[in-house]
């Protein structure tokens, strides 16, 4: 895996993934150390980011490493006109490792193939986030003991949500049964449908969450992505679609997690919080150790 770029969750085999599933476990036990002292990373965002870029940030730093990069492409020269590929191609000459956020679709395979170093896709538009992935697949076998034979019920935005599209594909390994809840607008593409189809595995659709959850063992809440709606009409009306609280948790499995990559908007009301079954603070910190076992591994180090 030395120097091997990650953009879609594809890119790993599902041996590779648990390879880092296993790494990070190691990484939860010793979190501070020092093998990336040598390093330099690059964290290119161009688009908003809290949790992702923050947990990579946070990986490095406990590693040892050193962090250069931005958070916004209005502070860069991006802002002159600078083309991806320029920043691309000058930004590899200050770094080892590049970790990239950009809103256009295929800019991270694009900076992969012209990069001098490897690049982590840390989402690129509605397309895919595969580090995401490792950390919600991490978060599951954690909490599940197992990624196999699992009922998982994705809920929201499964239209737009990059994150649901990775997740879908990864789980395809572990004969998932999908249970997949939304708007009529915004119902998983066929293009991320087709993976579930070719294992031979089976999937469910509905658009009422009520419906759904008494068959989950994870329950994957996704926010609607405001931003990713040219019509502000449209958005108001399917907004408050899905809103979880405590009281639709009470005939749910025991075993049942709640999961959300955040952020959240309103999709789980706060109550939730204090529920055992609620898991995505606990989740956004595992990114933390997945990042870690990922650099560690790209960079030779593990």
């Amino acid at each position: 895996m030395k120097n091997k770029s990650l953009v879609s969750i594809n890119d790993y085999s599902k041996e590779e993934q648990l390879r880092i599933l296993e790494l990070a476990r190691e990484f939860e036990k010793k979190p501070v150390q020092t093998i990336m002292q040598d390093y330099v990373v690059a964290s290119l965002f161009f688009e908003p980011s809290t949790r992702t870029r923050l947990s990579f940030e946070s990986a490095v730093n406990r590693l040892g490493g050193k962090v250069i990069g931005f958070s916004e492409a209005a502070n860069t020269s991006v802002k002159k006109g600078e083309s991806l590929r320029d920043t691309i191609l000058t930004i590899a000459n200050y770094s080892d490792l590049i970790v990239m956020r950009n809103p256009v679709e295929g800019s991270a395979r694009f900076a992969a193939e012209i990069s001098s170093v490897p690049v982590i896709n840390a989402g690129d538009g509605a397309n895919q986030h595969p580090t995401q992935t490792l950390l919600d697949l991490y978060s599951i076998v954690k909490t599940q003991g197992t990624l196999d034979n699992l009922h998982v019920a994705f809920v929201g935005d499964l239209k737009y949500g990059r994150t649901v599209h990775s997740l879908v594909i990864a789980l395809c390994n572990y004969n998932t049964t999908f249970h997949l809840v939304s708007p009529i607008e915004l119902k998983l593409p066929s293009s991320v449908k087709m993976h579930i189809k070719e294992k031979n595995l089976t999937y469910h659709q509905y658009t009422e969450l009520e419906e759904a959850i008494p068959h989950a063992d994870v329950l994957y809440m996704t926010r609607i992505q405001k931003e990713r709606f040219s019509d502000p009409l449209e958005y108001e009306r399917i907004k408050n679609s899905y809103i979880l609280s405590n009281n639709i948790l009470n005939n749910t499995k025991e075993n049942l997690k709640v999961m959300h990559p955040l952020p959240r908007v309103n999709e789980i009301n706060i109550n939730v919080d204090s529920n055992p079954k609620a898991y995505y603070f606990e989740q956004a910190l595992n990114g933390v150790y997945v990042r870690q076992a990922l650099m560690a591994s790209i960079l030779g180090l593990r």
